[in-house]
């Protein structure tokens, strides 16, 4: 499928999603919204598709959120109907809940607003030395609404999360990391390889398993530990019923690398 204002590129297992918008900072208007939202329905759907990387286009931005010169001349409502049109909200993801594929943000500049809410629905966040994040909605007459006033909370410390949403500042990647919000900080021309290594990584794993332990991790955290722990949850039925389940121990007995199916 051919789209106009991002980027996909599918290498084995691998979707690598790169928001196209450069020269307005990939910000993200409902047309841009509705493309991500397509390409992650494929990425959800596709038994081939185990692992995602999203991204931003050039060295200046991830993605600067809402598209506020869109917003102004065509209204806030048309933005929000449009947009909520959309099984995964911002960006594709910040309202997929159904979706237990990893998913990594390879942040290469400005994460602000809803930039900085898509990489808080990914698993995994990998930072440039040049990135920067935050949550400015309040200083523009908004809120954070994909997620970041839900997920931040979650994610770091109560009071450290309202710190940053309550005054709408930015926070350098290196303080990200200290906050334990970024997994790692690198340079801007190491960025993608980094986040290809996490992939790699996780594709060294049965993809089931993968997918299984992040269904429990995420619907394991709304329950008491002890209904949470002995919980079977649809993907680890999947997993214990599946070829790679046996292909796990079996290639381990046998001292070779175990061939995955995610089946």
């Amino acid at each position: 499928m051919s789209y106009e204002f991002i980027k996909v590129e599918k290498r084995g297992h691998l979707t690598i999603v790169t928001i196209n918008r450069p020269t307005v900072l990939n910000a993200l208007h409902p047309l841009a919204c509705g493309e991500l939202d397509q390409a992650f329905n494929d990425f959800s759907s596709d038994p081939e598709a185990w692992v995602a990387i999203m991204t931003g286009a050039g060295d200046r931005a991830f993605c600067t959120g809402n598209d506020l010169k869109w917003q102004a001349e065509h209204g806030a409502e048309t933005m929000r109907k449009m947009r909520n049109a959309l099984k995964g909200g911002v960006g594709g993801v910040t309202r997929r809940y159904d979706c237990f594929k990893p998913m990594i943000a390879a942040v290469n500049g400005l994460a602000l607003g809803g930039g900085f809410e898509i990489a808080l629905a990914c698993d995994i966040i990998v930072a440039a030395e040049n990135a920067a994040f935050g949550l400015p909605e309040p200083r523009f007459g908004l809120m954070a609404r994909a997620g970041g006033a839900v997920r931040l909370p979650r994610q770091i410390p109560y009071h450290l999360a309202m710190g940053l949403i309550l005054t709408g500042r930015r926070i350098s990647a290196q303080e990200a990391y200290r906050l334990g919000i970024v997994n790692e900080v690198v340079s801007l021309a190491q960025l993608m390889p980094a986040a290809e290594r996490w992939a790699a990584e996780i594709l060294e794993c049965a993809p089931l398993a993968v997918r299984a332990a992040k269904e429990s991790v995420l619907l394991g955290l709304n329950l008491p530990l002890e209904e949470a722990i002995p919980k079977v949850f649809s993907g680890i039925a999947t997993m214990h019923e599946s070829e790679d389940y046996i292909e796990g121990p079996r290639a381990f007995a046998e001292k070779r690398k175990p061939q995955w199916k995610g089946r």
